[in-house]
Order: structure tokens, then sequence, then C-alpha cells
């Protein structure tokens, strides 16, 4: 060893020499790689310049769940701006603290743990496969990225984007926190001009800046044409560092699974220490990815079922719920209140004021809108905001809004591969001379069982007197129409489900998105099913003047399109619910939401997605399907859950109370049935005031 640093000393000397570098702490590795020595040494000659890279300029933070971390100059020049030190007002659990009185937590310092955990994998990875070519300008550009990743974060965390911004600025609803992370990045960049001091640490600019922004905000790309500016299609495995859209596993995902377990007091069974020290870089068809160890496989599971925990017990929290849905109310009524506006500069030596609902527009405003609000509503004496007040008087005196019905979305029969293949076996068939590739999806249509039996008509002989259609002959008629349907099926494929009650549209999708003018939902079809053989395109008027979906020509898939529509019938049954809710008693104020508890990939396995190594061939990536893993994982990796909240309970008595919520779980109960879903037992609803 005492030969190897003596020769390291040498060349070392000599290459400051020729670079007129004074200082060997300004020795970055780029400019190490062009000092000729092997491998074996640059490994402890770069893990000795990291351990002693402490400048006057960098900081340690004790951190109670990563222990001491070095964060570099940049990063804590970031940090030390108005803008990041906002996040210190925002908690990551958002009104689970009104729960779980350990989560006090906040983005400023969940922020950090990523920032940190991003430079540690992007670091690993370059140790141990230098022909990455991962240069120090990577490694900061993944830092700050992770580390600026939830700048965009309003009061409460999700429940400013996900819960209050749809309804108070309907034309904007699908508003991200991400985009708003964009805009504070670049404000915090021009606000603290900090642009200068990256160029001094080694940042090109603007490239750089463009691919930060990129890996906080970034795609899914699948197959697709590289679609990034910041870096070339050879890091193509950078990107899934801090936001991994390809199957979830990033370091975003390490920290607050062990941040938000350590302080809601649940126990965390993921090592992502582990996941680090075996990550690795592969091809996959031509595309870089992170990979895994094999036997890691079980492991990885166990990120997902970390991640479904975090969200049944504490983010999807019946109470939680009820608290965040009642700030929710409280800032929609305060939204547009001349007290509670935020004030800006127009720049002029004039000001403005900004309703809470478009500060996300000005960054300016937004900066000073955190969970610090709630407490300028409770403190003030406006009357204008004396509904707004009330409601959080409520929250703070825990009378809160009551789950009075909660069901579970009935197991829906899918479609097995075999079932997909013969399909598009048979579309080839019909679409006579067609080109291009189809994909086939089968919709459930149980949602809206009307009974035609209970509908009266007239004769054109006597229209003034209303009868009834025999019960029998409409059910005998139904009953042969389905029997027809799925026995022309049955021709075409075997294994249609037997038995069932549910009636399907079979919807086929082309995925040819080349053509200029081809747009998926207008040339997708529908069978009838009194002739299944027959091709029938979908038309505006049997859309009722409307597509599923709008969508830019050429981007909708099949996927997609089932998924729109699966949306645009739970939103209308849940509209459905709350007007026969609101019609049945009529004093009463409710409110319906769906409840989605997955694994981070929506209906789908997200380690199908995930490429593994094994020991003797670590250069290979290969794919390990589920089947070959274990028979105790998970068959379905999504749960739906309908659940109705009581608003205006708090001027009953506790026995009305209790008889008109029994009411109302009652009729709850019975509407369920005609909307595919299971209403749980008393035992499973468990108590309100919990």
């Amino acid at each position: 060893m005492f030969l190897v640093l003596s020769r390291l000393k040498t060349e070392v000397h000599s290459h400051c020499q020729e670079q007129n570098i004074t200082d060997l702490r300004q020795l970055t590795p780029d400019q190490l790689e062009k000092i000729v020595i092997k491998d074996s040494i640059h490994f402890p000659i770069y893990n000795t310049m990291e351990n002693q890279r402490e400048t006057k300029e960098s900081k340690v933070f004790n951190d109670p769940i990563h222990g001491h971390i070095e964060l570099h100059p940049l990063l804590v020049k970031i940090i030390d701006t108005p803008q990041f030190q906002r996040l210190r007002n925002i908690k990551q659990l958002g009104g689970g603290y009104f729960v779980f009185p350990g989560a006090s937590h906040n983005r400023f310092e969940h922020s950090i743990g990523v920032g940190h955990l991003a430079g540690e994998l992007a670091k690993t990875l370059k140790l141990k496969q230098p022909e990455l070519d991962i240069s120090e300008r990577d490694v900061l550009c993944v830092e700050i990225a992770g580390l600026c990743h939830d700048l965009g974060h309003g009061p409460f965390s999700h429940l400013f984007d996900g819960m209050f911004n749809p309804e108070a600025d309907p034309e904007h609803k699908d508003w991200k926190h991400e985009d708003a992370s964009l805009e504070m990045f670049d404000h915090l960049v021009v606000a603290n001009s900090l642009a200068q001091e990256m160029e001094r640490y080694g940042l090109i600019l603007p490239p750089d800046l463009t691919f930060i922004k990129e890996m906080i905000k970034p795609l899914k790309i699948d197959d697709a044409e590289w679609p990034y500016e910041g870096r070339d299609e050879n890091k193509s495995f950078l990107y899934e560092i801090v936001s991994n859209k390809q199957n979830g596993i990033d370091v975003d995902k390490f920290d607050y699974f062990a941040r938000d377990c350590h302080h809601l007091g649940i126990r965390n069974n993921f090592d992502h220490q582990r996941f680090i020290m075996f990550a690795r870089v592969c091809d996959v068809n031509g595309r870089k990815h992170i990979c895994s160890r094999d036997k890691e496989i079980e492991n990885l599971y166990d990120i997902f079922h970390t991640r479904l925990s975090i969200h049944r017990r504490a983010c999807k929290h019946k109470i939680k719920m009820a608290v965040e849905m009642m700030i929710k109310d409280a800032l929609l009524l305060a939204d547009k209140d001349p007290y509670i506006q935020i004030e800006i500069s127009n720049g002029n030596g004039t000001s403005k004021k900004v309703p809470l609902s478009k500060a996300k527009d000005k960054m300016e405003a937004y900066m000073k809108l955190t969970d610090q609000v709630i407490e300028r509503i409770l403190n003030s004496s406006s009357d204008s905001l004396k509904e707004a007040r009330e409601i959080l008087h409520r929250v703070m005196t825990r009378d809160l809004y009551r789950c009075v019905g909660q069901a579970r979305k009935k197991e829906e029969p899918k479609m097995s591969g075999e079932m997909r293949e013969s399909l598009n076996k048979m579309v080839k068939g019909i679409l006579e001379g067609g080109e291009g590739e189809f994909e086939v999806i089968v919709v459930p249509l149980d949602s809206e069982k009307e009974d035609i039996s209970k509908a009266f008509f007239y004769r054109k002989d006597n229209p003034n007197k209303a009868i009834p259609i025999a019960e029998p002959e409409v059910k005998k008629k139904h009953k042969q129409e389905k029997l027809e349907m799925r026995e022309s099926l049955k021709k075409l494929v075997k294994d249609i489900p037997e038995g069932g009650e549910d009636e399907f549209v079979i919807i086929v999708v082309p995925l040819d998105s080349e053509k200029e003018d081809n747009d998926p939902v207008s040339q997708a079809f529908f069978y009838r099913k009194d002739n299944p053989n027959k091709k029938i395109p979908i038309t505006k008027s049997e859309e009722s003047g409307q597509r599923i979906t709008k969508r830019e020509r050429g981007e909708t898939s099949a996927g997609e399109l089932e998924k729109e529509y699966k949306k645009k019938k739970l939103e209308e049954m849940k509209k459905d619910l709350k007007d026969k809710l609101s019609k049945r008693f009529r004093e009463d104020k409710f409110e319906v939401i769906n409840v989605t508890l997955d694994y981070g990939m929506e209906d789908n396995d997200p380690i199908s997605k995930a490429f593994f190594y094994r020991k003797d061939k670590p250069d290979k990536a290969i794919p390990i399907s589920k089947s070959k893993v274990s028979k105790l994982l998970p068959e379905h990796f999504s749960d739906e859950i309908l659940r109705v909240y009581w608003k205006n309970h708090e001027g009953l008595q506790e026995k009305e109370r209790k008889n008109k919520e029994k009411e109302i779980k009652k009729f709850f109960k019975t509407q369920c049935k005609d909307y595919g879903f299971e209403t749980q037992n008393a035992e499973e609803d468990g108590d309100n005031d919990s």
C-alpha cells in the first residue's frame, strides 16, 4: 500500500503542476482520469478524495434516517435559499400529523435525504462500472435533481394538487406539483444568482439545467425515440435514479419509505442500502437500465409492499382523509378572500393580490404559500372567513367529517393472455387487408344495470294507458340475447368467462401511430352482440358527442383508452351516488371519494418492468417472471375503495347522530349493489373517532 501511495503522490503532483492546481481538494475524478494509472489504484484514490472532500463551504448533516451525510457545497447553497427553506413548513404526510403524533416531518428533510441517496447511487455506479463514463458533472446534476424534486409542493403536500386544485381551478385540474417544481427551480436559480456558482463548480449551462429538470419530471418513454436533451441515450439510466417512470424503483421512494415509517412507527422491511450495493447498469434492447441481482427479486417486492402499507395505514387513513377534506373545504372558502390572498409586486412599485388557487402560476406568490395558511385563517377576525374558520375550528376540536360508508370494488373477470391472443387473431381476420398492429381490450358494462322491466310503455291504439312489459318475457329475451352473443364469441375464443353476469364491449384499437391522420379513438371498432363478426366504427353520435378522452393525435394506446373509460365511469358513479344521497337526505352534505391502493403502477406488477442480472453474467439483463419467484406473491396489484363522508352532523345530539348515521349507511349499502361495490362489515368500518 505504501508503494501505491508513493506512486499516487508522484502522479498527482506531476499532473497538478501541468494543470496549475495548487489545492489537491480541487482535483476532481474527471481530472484524475487523465492520470494514466490502473483502475485498481484509481478506486482508492477516488474514495480517499470523496472522504476528504469537505471544505469550508460544504456541510455535514446529522440525519435521523441516514446518519451523518456530507453534501456538496453547491447543494448547501441551494438549501440556503428562501425557495428551499419554504419546505420546512410543508408537512410530508399532509393531514397525517392530525392522526399520527409522530408524523411531524416536512418536505425539507425528505428532500435532503433524496439528494443524498441520489448521489450515493450515482457514485456507486460510477465506481463499479467506469465504462459507463459517469462524470462528476453527472453526479452533481443527479444530486441537485434529488434535492429539488419536491420544490413545487403546496400546503399539506398532496392535499394541494390532489384535492384542492381540481376544485379550485378545474381548467387546470391535471396540474401536479412536479410542474411547480420545475418553475420553482428556475425561480430559485435566477432569484439567488446561482448560475455563476453552478458554472464555478463545473456545470455547463444551459444543458445541465435542462438535464436536472428532465430528471425532476421525467417521461415514461418505454421503446419510444429518445426524448431528452440534457443527456444522450447512452446515459439513459441516470433518468431512473430520482424518479423512475419505468418501474417506480427510485431513491425518492427509498427515502420516504424509511422516513415515513420511522415517524409513523411502522416497520420498514426494505433495505435501500442493499439495493444500492447490488445495483448495476445493463443493456436492455439497446438502452441502458439500472438492474438488480436475480436473487434480490423478492426484496424488490418488499418495496411495493411497504408502499402499500404506508398508503393503507397512513396516507389513505379514513380519519386523515377526513381532516384533509376539511382543510380543503376551508381553503376553497378562503381562496379569493382579500385577507388571505397573497400580495406580490407588479414590478413598477405597485402590488396586486393573487388567490390561493392562482399562486401556483406566480412563483413569487407560491413561495409564500405553505401549511401556515390555515393559521392565518384560524387567527383572522374577518366576517368573510367565518365559515372557513369554523371548519378549521372543528378540526382543532376533533369534530371531524364522519365516514358513513366504505365499499370495495368487486373483482372483475380479466381477459387471459390466451384470450387476448385469440381475439387479436380474430381481428386480423375480420379487418380484411388492414395494415398495422392492433390491441384488443374488453370492458365490462356492469356498472349501469338498468331494469327495463320497471319501465312502462303505451300502445299505438291506446296512447294514454301505461302498460308494463311482462317480466318473464323481458328476462327470457335478455337471456337469449346474452347466450347468442356468448356462443358467437365462443367460436372465436375458447375461454370466455363462464357463468358471469357481465356483458362486454370488445374494443379494437390500432397501434400504428405513425400515420399523420391516425386518431386511435376514431379508428377503434365496436362489435355488437347481435352481430359480433361485423366491425362498427365509433362515431361521435355513439359517444354522446364527445370522445372518451382528448389526446394528441396518435398518442392514445389501448391501455390508456381502457383507463380513461373506467375513470369516466367511476366519476359518473360518484356523482350519481352523491346526487342520490343529497336527494334522500336533503338537509345533509356529503362528499364521495374513491381511494386507490396499489403498488405504484396502477393494476400492473411493477417488477414486470424491472430487469436483473446473474452473478456469472453481470452485464446481461434478464427479466424474471413472477411465476418463477414464489406462489405467495400477490395476484392483484390495486384495490379500489369507495367512501362517503358526512359533513354537517355537528348540530345533532349523540343519539340522533347515531340513528342518522345508521340510516345513511343502510342507504349506501343498498346503492353499492348497483355500482358493483361490496360494503364492509361493521368491524371493518372501524371507529370514526380513531
